[in-house]
């Protein structure tokens, strides 16, 4: 059900006007748009975005929906390095009131129940859980079960670190910043000996980090549907 309804978003096309656009960090930037009054999704899904203000090769790429659908902007956020490839170029060139195209949204990453859950975000990969966790806040939900973060950065870097502490404010909502694929691990192995085949699992990082966790998981007799996986590739 959820691929025929994809398919149906994804030809659900809509014109965002560029607000502004700011560094997060070092090689990490922030670019928001006017959110249309009729355009919402569900937190942790990805849209289809275009540039339509000059022709370039692969001018269609996937971006998480950084912000919240409780938000009045719509959010991207994505690692710019000191060579960009030509539709990151072309965003660092918006101005204000210049446009995107939008297909979607469109993707199952995202909370379906009240579950234990874990977010295991790699790097850039925290983008949708940046969604998940703005939206939960929002709403004032106080989830009955725990909701914890694992967010691994080499470079401690840690974007959103700031608006996450204050989400973790939540009783519910544990946030945990790790350095080392190895402590990530013991992290991991803690919540599933806690909470065994009932917990939820959501990936989101490099596709490397996500294949070898899923791995780890697998090994570990997690059941495959309890695994939500968003892997990133690099533009």
């Amino acid at each position: 059900m959820s691929f025929f309804k994809d398919m149906i978003a994804v030809f659900k096309k809509r014109e965002l006007s560029f607000l502004e656009s700011y560094k997060e960090s070092e090689g990490v930037y922030t670019f928001l748009f006017e959110k249309p009054d009729d355009f919402t999704w569900k937190a942790g899904q990805h849209g289809l975005f275009s540039i339509t203000h000059k022709k370039i090769k692969n001018a269609t790429r996937p971006f998480t929906v950084a912000s919240a659908p409780a938000e009045n902007v719509v959010r991207l956020s994505m690692r710019i390095n000191d060579n960009p490839s030509d539709f990151k170029q072309a965003m660092l060139e918006l101005n204000q009131g210049m446009k995107v195209s939008m297909s979607g949204p469109v993707g199952p990453f995202y909370l379906e129940n009240k579950s234990p859950t874990i977010l295991i975000a790699g790097g850039i990969g925290i983008t949708p859980f940046r969604s998940i966790l703005k939206q939960i806040e929002a709403e004032g939900n106080l989830h009955e079960n725990p909701i914890h973060l694992l967010y691994l950065d080499s470079d401690k870097s840690y974007i959103f670190k700031d608006e996450l502490d204050e989400i973790a404010n939540n009783p519910a909502i544990h946030v945990t910043y790790l350095d080392a694929r190895d402590d990530l691990h013991q992290e991991i192995d803690t919540f599933s000996d806690l909470y065994k085949n009932d917990g939820k699992y959501f990936i989101a990082g490099p596709k490397s980090m996500v294949e070898s966790i899923s791995s780890h998981l697998r090994n570990m007799d997690v059941p495959k549907r309890n695994i939500k996986k968003d892997a990133f590739f690099g533009y």
